[in-house]
């Protein structure tokens, strides 16, 4: 499993091929297993394969371009419950499904739709009923080997275990 999450990179270009229906059904069927405070399970899944809804969802955050040119979006949607805990549930269940994703072969790219208006435009382009919030949504295909890669002003590799752990005798 080490290797597995040392591994696990955004992918945001993707090859044209669909994501099989049976293969996001076990994505979905593993990730549903992700443990969440009280086992309350507060998500629900939309599986986004039309273009225009897909181009909608990607003016919808700040980073969210690349959901338009992904041949699949997963919308995880979180049950409004009150509980804080809940945004904790839904990371949780966005890296089981980027990592079983990677075990299919296929790349990912997990976004925050944001700010409120955006997300309350979400569920009315997903249909979804009052009181779910679609918040997150992932960008899933097959990886495009020949994509460029454009340089990046983010930090490459990861910090050291002693900046990170504290011991407190």
């Amino acid at each position: 499993m080490n290797e597995a999450i040392r591994g696990l990179r955004a992918v945001r270009h993707f090859l044209p091929d669909e994501v099989p229906r049976p293969v996001l059904e076990r994505i979905v069927d593993a990730a549903r297993w992700t443990g969440s405070a009280r086992n309350r399970q507060p998500w629900h899944f939309v599986a986004v394969t039309n273009p225009q809804v897909r181009k909608a969802l990607s003016g919808l955050g700040s980073y969210a371009v690349h959901l338009a040119t992904a041949p699949l979006v997963l919308v995880l949607a979180s049950r409004d419950n009150g509980f804080s805990d809940t945004e904790f549930d839904m990371g949780r269940l966005t890296q089981s499904v980027c990592l079983t994703a990677a075990a299919h072969g296929l790349g990912s790219c997990p976004t925050t739709l944001h700010p409120a208006g955006n997300v309350t435009r979400a569920a009315e382009l997903l249909g979804l009923d009052a009181g779910w919030l679609p918040r997150h949504a992932i960008a899933l295909g097959y990886p495009d080997p020949a994509a460029a890669h454009s340089p990046t002003a983010v930090p490459q590799g990861r910090r050291p275990i002693v900046e990170l752990l504290t011991w407190l005798p």
